[in-house]
């Protein structure tokens, strides 16, 4: 870690050092078909030369691995490339692992095939800023694949009110057209873009203290029938269900 870390960054830190193990376990990260749907979108063949940006525990980056890419993977959170270390070990795979920040992304202009970052633009304060690295480090004729949660642009205030009780580390999530704006801003070019929902339960992503209160507004959502969070909340005897609303934007590189 740096002393040039902002408040911001130590908080992010210490957010995944206390998740960093639940969130490398946790089933919907590696879930098959939106893991599908991400290597669709990243198009990576054998010997591309791959980095994975903010790539927590190296799930997205580990399968990359095992696709035959070289892959670079870089995070801000030392607890969570320790568990992407223990990931490439487990699978018998080869990433290279870098603690490090999104913003100033410690390689050459032109240096990848693939820029990819899964889950993470939520949590950035500036991410025209990191889409401006990622784009950087890209070659010419190279893609860059953000995936996150969009939510609905009338859910957007009460999506990131919910997000933020639940991880404080959170800023904003995007809306679909936001990220598109951030990328044709970036003079990129779209190649694909895909949406869906990732089904979660939420006692499986909830600190103990924050537990009643995130009830609280879930149940709120439920009962008004509104969907004001825009995650589609619903309550069976297991519990309280909902959905992140997730797109995947890939744009070429002139």
């Amino acid at each position: 870690m740096s002393a040039s870390h902002t408040p911001h960054d130590a908080q992010i830190v210490a957010q995944f050092t206390r998740w960093a193990k639940p969130f490398s376990e946790l089933a919907i990260h590696a879930e098959n078909e939106s893991m599908a749907q991400t290597l669709a979108a990243c198009a990576v063949s054998k010997d591309m030369k791959v980095l994975d940006v903010a790539c927590g525990p190296g799930i997205v980056a580990c399968e990359l691995a095992r696709i035959g890419a070289h892959v670079t993977g870089i995070d801000l959170t030392p607890a969570m490339i320790e568990q992407a270390r223990l990931r490439a070990d487990n699978m018998g795979v080869t990433v290279a692992y870098h603690i490090g920040n999104a913003l100033h992304l410690p390689f050459p202009a032109d240096s990848f095939d693939r820029v990819v970052t899964r889950y993470s633009f939520h949590h950035m304060q500036d991410p025209a800023k990191v889409l401006a690295e990622m784009v950087r480090v890209c070659r010419p004729n190279g893609r860059i694949i953000v995936i996150d949660a969009t939510p609905a642009p009338e859910c957007q205030t009460g999506y990131d009110r919910a997000e933020t009780l639940r991880d404080p580390s959170h800023t904003s999530a995007l809306t679909l057209d936001q990220l598109l704006s951030l990328g044709n801003k970036a003079g990129l070019s779209p190649a694909m873009i895909h949406q869906y929902r990732l089904e979660s339960h939420l006692e499986d992503q909830v600190a103990p203290e924050d537990w009643t209160a995130l009830q609280a507004m879930f149940a709120e959502d439920i009962a008004g029938g509104q969907d004001r969070l825009g995650m589609g909340a619903w309550q069976d005897s297991n519990g309280i269900h909902f959905y992140f609303p997730i797109s995947i934007v890939a744009w070429s590189k002139t």
